[in-house]
């Protein structure tokens, strides 16, 4: 990813933190983490990468999803860009992962 591109993701990420926090008022969604935002190289989508506290992840992505619209406004208020990607959200398991791969390795050296 080019360096514009980086520069723009970050900025899109503060800026869907920061909507998802003060703007949206779905009880579906509850906490929510942005940990990460792929763009585009044209800059048309940017993939949201988020985890949530809430146990029912899919309850959590269709409310991110039905604020699409709003949290897609935000950015294009709060991030200078000629157009608004278009915005995906998509569930961020590492942090599962990595608890697994945690719990394997101690499960080895117990053994």
């Amino acid at each position: 990813m080019s360096n514009r591109n980086e520069r723009v993701a970050e900025e899109i990420k503060k800026v869907v933190s920061e909507a998802i926090r003060t703007k949206v008022s779905d009880p579906d969604i509850g906490m929510v983490t942005v940990t990460d935002v792929e763009v585009s190289t044209e800059m048309e989508t940017a993939t949201v990468y988020f985890t949530s506290l809430n146990d029912n992840k899919d309850e959590v992505h269709a409310g991110l999803d039905k604020a699409k619209g709003l949290i897609r406004t935000e950015v294009a208020k709060g991030v200078r860009l000629r157009k608004a990607p278009e915005i995906e959200f998509k569930y961020d398991n590492s942090i599962e992962y990595g608890n697994r791969i945690e719990s394997l390795l101690n499960e080895i050296k117990d053994k």
